[in-house]
């Protein structure tokens, strides 16, 4: 299974700041450190990984998620996650309003075994965060992300 995301970033008061979001449904409601991601998904068949991510960003944050051209994109390579799942990423400078998050939802039986179909946003909530702060709440393979990123940035 292979996954591609793009890792937002920004600069208050000079210092850098990473967004991440947290997954919706009922099984992430209560965790935090781990839990969250860069807005990634799965690579549809044919899919390039690049056009994953940016359809993903999209879909993820909604109609105001930050437009961007591939050329601005910085590839920050491939994790391979504890299942197996491999995640390309790309990182770009953009600015994004948590508050106007509008991620698109899926449908699951909850609760288990009732026969109920009920419908869950794909991302619940998104936030900026500084990078020591996003490498303990990211999925720990991704973490990788944003050190990749902070090297990067100093260069």
């Amino acid at each position: 299974m292979t996954s591609a995301g793009i890792l937002l970033f920004r600069f208050v008061e000079g210092a850098p700041q990473v967004l991440l979001v947290h997954p919706g449904g009922p099984y992430w409601t209560k965790k935090d450190e781990g839990a969250w991601s860069i807005p990634k998904g799965e690579c549809e068949e044919g899919e390039q990984p690049l056009e994953a991510a940016l359809r993903e960003l999209s879909e993820e944050l909604g109609p105001t998620a930050p437009a961007l051209a591939p050329e601005v994109l910085v590839e920050l390579g491939t994790v391979r996650q504890k299942g197996g799942k491999l995640v390309h990423c790309w990182a770009a400078e953009a600015e994004f309003d948590p508050a106007a998050l509008e991620s698109i939802s899926f449908e699951m039986e909850w609760p288990p075994r009732s026969g109920q179909q009920r419908e869950f946003p794909e991302v619940d909530r998104a936030e900026w965060l500084d990078p020591e702060t996003a490498k303990q709440k990211i999925n720990s393979a991704q973490a990788a992300f944003v050190d990749r990123l902070l090297d990067r940035l100093k260069s």
